[in-house]
Parts: C-alpha cells; sequence; structure tokens
C-alpha cells in the first residue's frame, strides 16, 4: 500500500480543511485544527496551498501538515492511523529528506500529536524533543453555559474589519494584520464556522479583539488569535474578551474551546485560566539541530 506525499492546489485545500473538521474530537492530543488554516489564510488560499503537505493512502487522507515559518511543520492524522507503522516511517522520511518538499536542510521542527508514533520514531534519527519552548494547551468545557463577560462585545464583520485589524496589531508587535486581510481570510473555507470578535471599554474604544473557529457542533473549537492593545492590559479585559469568545464557541455548537500558548507566556496562561480554561500537560516538538 503507497502512501503518497502532494502539495495541493487552492482547488484542493477544502479536502485538507473537511479532514481537520472530520478529525476533531474530545480528549485527544492536541492537534492541528482547521481555525489553523483559517488564520494562515489572511495571506491568501495560494499561500495556505504552498504551505500545507496532505499525505494519502488509496486516495483517502491520512495526515495533513502545514508549514507555520519555513522551519516549523504543524502536523496530525486521522486518529485511527496514529499509530500506523506504514504512515510513521513515511512521515518521518519525508521530514528528515529535504528534497522531499516538506522541511529544509538546517533546524527544523515538527509538532505533531503526543501520542502519535512519529514521536516514537523520530528520536535517535538526529531528532530530539526541544526541552527550551515547551506550549501549554488550555480548554473549556462547553457542556454548560459560561458566565457573561463583563466587557461589550460586537461580533465583526467587514464594517469592522479595520477595527479589528487595529487591536491586533497593537496587540501584537510587528503585526501586518490589515483589513483587506481580514476580508481574505473570512472569505476562507474555515470562516464559515468562525466569528471574530471585539471587546470596547466604557469610553468606546476597541481594546480587545478575538477569533473563534468551530471545527462542527459537537466537537472543539479553537480561540486564534486573541489579543489586547499593548496600552490597555492589566484591566482585565484579556479575561473579558476570552469568556466572550468561549461563549460564542459554545453558541456555533463547540464541545469545548481550546486554546495553545507558549509556556513561557505566563501572562496569557494566567489570562486563560482567569477565563476558566484547564491547562493540559505541556506539549513540545521534535527539532533536528542544524548540525
Amino acid at each position: 500500500m503507497v502512501i503518497s506525499l502532494e502539495t495541493p492546489g487552492t482547488d484542493r485545500l477544502d479536502e485538507a480543511v473537511e479532514a481537520l473538521r472530520e478529525w476533531q474530537s474530545e480528549g485527544v492530543a492536541w492537534q492541528v485544527h482547521p481555525g489553523d488554516l483559517g488564520w494562515y489564510w489572511r495571506n491568501g488560499a495560494a499561500v495556505v496551498a504552498e504551505a500545507v503537505r496532505i499525505w494519502r493512502r488509496h486516495g483517502r487522507i491520512l495526515a495533513v501538515g502545514f508549514l507555520d515559518g519555513a522551519d516549523l511543520l504543524r502536523l496530525t492524522t486521522a486518529p485511527d492511523v496514529r499509530r500506523d507503522e506504514e504512515l510513521a516511517r513515511r512521515l518521518a522520511e519525508d521530514v528528515a529528506a529535504p528534497e522531499r518538499g516538506v522541511l529544509p536542510a538546517g533546524k527544523v521542527s515538527v509538532e505533531a500529536p503526543m501520542d502519535a508514533l512519529l514521536q516514537d520514531v523520530l528520536p535517535g534519527h538526529g531528532w530530539h524533543v526541544d526541552e527550551e519552548e515547551p506550549w501549554t494547551p488550555l480548554s473549556l468545557d462547553l457542556t454548560e453555559p459560561v458566565k457573561t463577560a463583563d466587557l461589550r462585545i460586537e461580533t465583526v464583520g467587514a464594517d469592522l474589519a479595520a477595527a479589528w485589524a487595529d487591536v491586533i496589531g497593537a496587540a501584537f508587535g510587528g503585526s501586518t494584520f490589515t483589513a483587506e486581510k481580514w476580508r481574505t481570510m473570512a472569505a476562507s473555507a474555515p470562516y464559515a464556522d468562525a466569528r471574530c470578535l471585539l471587546g470596547y471599554d466604557d469610553r468606546g474604544d476597541a481594546v480587545a479583539a478575538v477569533a473563534v473557529w468551530s471545527a462542527g457542533p459537537g466537537k472543539p473549537g479553537l480561540l486564534e488569535p486573541m489579543g489586547v492593545r499593548a496600552d490597555q492590559r492589566g484591566h482585565g479585559y484579556g479575561r473579558a474578551i476570552t469568556v466572550a469568545a468561549a461563549a460564542a464557541l459554545r453558541e456555533l455548537g463547540s464541545s469545548s474551546a481550546a486554546v495553545n500558548t507558549p509556556s513561557s507566556n505566563v501572562a496569557a496562561v494566567t489570562t486563560y485560566k482567569s477565563g476558566g480554561f484547564q491547562p493540559w500537560p505541556e506539549i513540545r516538538d521534535l527539532t533536528r539541530d542544524a548540525s
């Protein structure tokens, strides 16, 4: 049974999105979410297509990865092939060989579900667990209603795209997000199950922003990104917009709200915890050093 590797064109991206939607479920290790592709879509469908890799067997998609930057492959698989030896070997070979067009030579990293066989196969072949940059996944059960956010919340449409882009730009140094990128993102397939929110302070100024991505009813939803204007932090706006995000995902039918943040970002971890999110065990990438 031959496993093939492909870089899809823009006309086949919806297949990857649908596979990621289908694979989401409660109680499994952290994995790539359709919302991850949705947020990346702000750069355009052609850029997403160039970054996505699909592995198939007999036409069926077994694994989807995307290059989140030049040196990081974020990867997940269908749940029933997490421990498939043939797939694990093929993935390991493809990520290790620059000529196969997945990862370049030099220092690179792979993010994969912690229960995937790939986690056992790559170490010992020049790869090791990255102990320097752990990430903390957090989630909130949405089976019960969440509390009301103590912040005025507006759902973003084209009329508020510029305001949302402004808050995101003020929250993340070096951000190049624009209203035009919001429109590009909002026209994507993943955004059919998504929503952007803006939070306003008592003076009517937009101070916090978040995007939430559903994978469909009864499946975990994702927050990506969430930010508060740098000059407005310390007032509880992050907690309030996080609560509003969870409520929006519940309205969209999500079973839980999930987020993943660097463990070193203590302020972000604390903010999510204050909104009721519970941390999962830290996750670490697999890294191959430049040597």
